[in-house]
């Protein structure tokens, strides 16, 4: 349905006060043999920033393709305000969980404004037979998403460079385009996958801005980032995926200060880490054959010397 805020400047309608937004159980993905994530269980509440940390190839980005439809998760339930989330992409952005991406996706040869209009799809009820006729009821739902998209890029900065192509816009830019492009689908949840890579710490700091005045709007946040200092400012939870694993879930002081974590990041071995326990099944497998080959070679030398 084609809303039209009356407050400038805003990132959409909250999801609704309290309660908990995202609540992802037991979710597993394998790939063949390969099990990138293996029973993650993660909340959001409504009104929270929320950073999911760890280091390369920890299975961060899967797990987002799996809270937003990209991936059908092998075991495992991901509900949105108590209700399992479809696994199609459109229909979980439908149902109030957006996203951004690692690498931007932006419509490059579109201006500034169609991308964010591109956004609005899953909040207009007009069809291809109101598209094709333009009439009244097309117009009107026309200009309020322009008027909705407009809105969202004087929040994120933009409104003057509303009429630019996407692929001219500095790469700080785009990366807020791609953030009032997510926010035009009104979620109630917005997921960020590393919104600041490749940026110098003053668009960091915009960016870190940013994400707190959408919080301050009501909208939860679930966000992947590498820098921690912008994690740890701002999150008020952070977990750390470590092999696929959560390692470790509490507050940015509790995080920091666990010395697994830290283990992690410096890739040192720690007890009872993810994995471990197939590494040492492994392990008592080769100890085995090799004290079965010194076995059976020490029988054959006495067999030799008995001959003699």
């Amino acid at each position: 349905m084609t809303t039209t805020s009356t407050t400038p400047a805003t990132p959409g309608p909250a999801a609704g006060p309290g309660g908990t937004v995202l609540e992802a159980t037991g979710v597993t993905m394998r790939f063949g043999g390969l099990t990138a994530v293996r029973g993650v269980d993660l909340t959001v509440d409504s009104g929270e920033i929320v950073g999911l940390i760890g280091p390369n190839g920890a299975g961060k980005t899967t797990f987002f393709n799996c809270l937003t439809g990209l991936y059908v998760p092998t075991e495992g339930t991901v509900k949105y305000r108590g209700t399992v989330l479809p696994h199609r992409s459109h229909l979980v952005t439908k149902a109030g969980v957006a996203r951004t991406f690692q690498n931007i996706r932006l419509f490059a040869n579109m201006t500034v404004l169609e991308n964010v209009l591109v956004g609005r799809h899953t909040r207009t009820k007009e069809g291809l037979w109101s598209a094709l006729l333009r009439g009244p009821g097309f117009r009107k739902a026309e200009r309020e998403s322009e008027e909705r998209a407009m809105e969202l890029l004087e929040f994120t900065g933009l409104d003057a460079k509303r009429d630019h192509l996407a692929r001219n816009l500095a790469y700080g830019e785009q990366r807020k385009l791609e953030i009032a492009r997510a926010l035009a689908s009104e979620p109630g949840l917005l997921l960020l996958d590393e919104p600041t890579a490749g940026m110098n710490p003053q668009e960091t700091m915009a960016t870190q801005e940013l994400v707190r005045a959408i919080r301050r709007q009501g909208t939860a946040v679930l966000v992947i980032e590498h820098d921690m200092r912008f994690i740890f400012n701002m999150c008020d939870r952070v977990a750390v995926l470590v092999q696929g694993e959560k390692l470790v879930e509490g507050s940015p002081q509790v995080v920091q200060s666990d010395e697994r974590v830290v283990a992690a990041y410096l890739g040192t071995p720690f007890e009872g880490e993810p994995g471990e326990s197939e590494a040492a099944e492994v392990r008592a497998a080769e100890a085995r054959e090799a004290g079965g080959t010194s076995s059976s070679g020490s029988g054959e030398g006495k067999k030799e010397g008995e001959g003699k």
